[in-house]
């Protein structure tokens, strides 16, 4: 007869079998190991997506909201360039839109300043005159670096026969003539009195040359926008920097008669 001892025996290995068996077949078939996985490294995890192509997939609000605008303004300045050329809709007009060009002009107001500078003999006007100088070679500067860094192509409706062109004017942004209508036009308003007819005629002025700008297809709205905002910020830049005979002695002696 077997002994207590032996029948407990077999009993506990039973139940040990049975319990093996079911956890065994709770967990399933173990599934093979593929020859990538068997390659990669325990504990390696999935590699991350370049920043490049995350960018692609999940566009920011920013970037659609510029490139939406920038959409609006290429079509708005083609539409507004009515004196692109001479079969454009407004192409009769063209002559007169780029006599207002030469008004605003950077050759033409360097000139004329210079002139005025050197026939001058009232100290007050020669004070006015120089900072009005020292004014259009500031600009000159600003907008041949902001073009130079932003290197934004001229429109393509626009027809290269500008009047005198330097290397920067093969770019768009800014337009200087509408940093120059600014910039004059807060000068003048500022620094000659006039009359009140006079006044807004200095402003339309500024207005119409900003806007030739567009409808002769040389500059996108958005260039010409900034740089009326340009030309507007560089005035104070003058008024900040003005020169006089007590800040620059030696430029006033070097006028003087």
């Amino acid at each position: 007869m077997p002994s207590p001892r032996s029948s407990r025996e077999r009993r506990a290995g039973g139940s040990s079998g049975r319990l093996e068996f079911l956890s065994l077949s709770q967990r399933g078939p173990a599934a093979p190991d593929s020859p990538s996985r068997r390659r990669e490294p325990a504990g390696a995890a999935a590699a991350p997506l370049p920043e490049e192509d995350c960018m692609k997939l999940n566009p920011s609000f920013v970037g659609i909201a510029l490139s939406s605008l920038l959409a609006i303004d290429l079509w708005a300045s083609k539409r507004l360039g009515v004196c692109a050329g001479e079969g454009s809709a407004w192409g009769s007009a063209r002559p007169l839109m780029k006599v207002i060009e030469v008004s605003g002009h950077g050759i033409p107001w360097l000139l004329g300043t210079f002139y005025g500078l050197c026939q001058s003999d009232s100290s007050a006007a020669r004070e006015v005159l120089l900072n009005l100088l020292f004014a259009l070679l500031l600009d000159l500067v600003m907008v041949a670096v902001v073009k130079g860094l932003v290197r934004r192509p001229r429109p393509t409706h626009n027809k290269m026969d500008m009047f005198v062109t330097i290397s920067v004017d093969k770019y768009s942004f800014p337009s200087g003539h509408a940093t120059r209508a600014a910039l004059v036009c807060r000068f003048v308003l500022r620094h000659l009195v006039l009359a009140v007819p006079l006044r807004v005629l200095v402003v339309l002025w500024a207005l119409i040359v900003s806007i030739s700008r567009v409808m002769l297809g040389r500059h996108n709205m958005t260039d010409v926008l900034f740089g009326l905002l340009l030309g507007y910020a560089l005035y104070g830049v003058v008024e900040h920097c003005w020169l006089s005979p007590a800040t620059a002695p030696a430029l006033f002696a070097l006028w003087s008669h």
